[in-house]
């Protein structure tokens, strides 16, 4: 017997990921910045709007700092690390790369998590309100690497 689908029920799409990276995630989570660990405190439990958040995701062959399957967004925080010019053309790139995958992105200013955490939480907040409702049924199938089970680290 099959089970008729419902209009009602929206899918996530799976994104491939380098299976590599996973150990590396978890070392991230265990070991945050201050930053990531102030935002985190205000997204886990579902405290922005009900939406779920992951933290140290990986997708493809990166790590986003924090990922909602639901609205497709990752959320990264830039620290001084990212202020040289090859670092800023390495998250031009990463990010274009994932943005192709559908993923949407929120990006902070480390100093600013740590100075203004309440306006950070606000811009979150207010994205994702402006964006739950938005259809993400575009991708029917998630993209997949060029060979099977093929990814290559940067």
């Amino acid at each position: 017997m099959q089970i008729p689908k419902s209009d009602s029920v929206k899918r996530r799409l799976i994104l491939p990921y380098n299976k590599a990276l996973k150990k590396l995630a978890r070392k991230l989570r265990d070991n945050m910045t201050l930053s990531e660990k102030l935002l985190w405190n205000e997204l886990k439990g579902n405290k922005i709007s009900g939406f779920d958040f992951d933290r140290q995701r990986p997708i493809d062959n990166y790590i986003v700092d924090f990922y909602c399957k639901d609205l497709m967004l990752a959320i990264e925080i830039d620290g001084v690390v990212h202020d040289n010019e090859e670092a800023k053309e390495k998250d031009i790139i990463r990010q274009e790369k994932l943005e192709s995958l559908g993923i949407r992105f929120l990006r902070f200013k480390d100093e600013d998590v740590k100075k203004d955490l309440s306006g950070v939480v606000r811009d979150i907040t207010n994205w994702v309100e402006l964006h739950k409702n938005d259809s993400l049924d575009f991708m029917t199938h998630p993209p997949s690497p060029s060979k099977e089970g093929e990814f290559e680290l940067d």
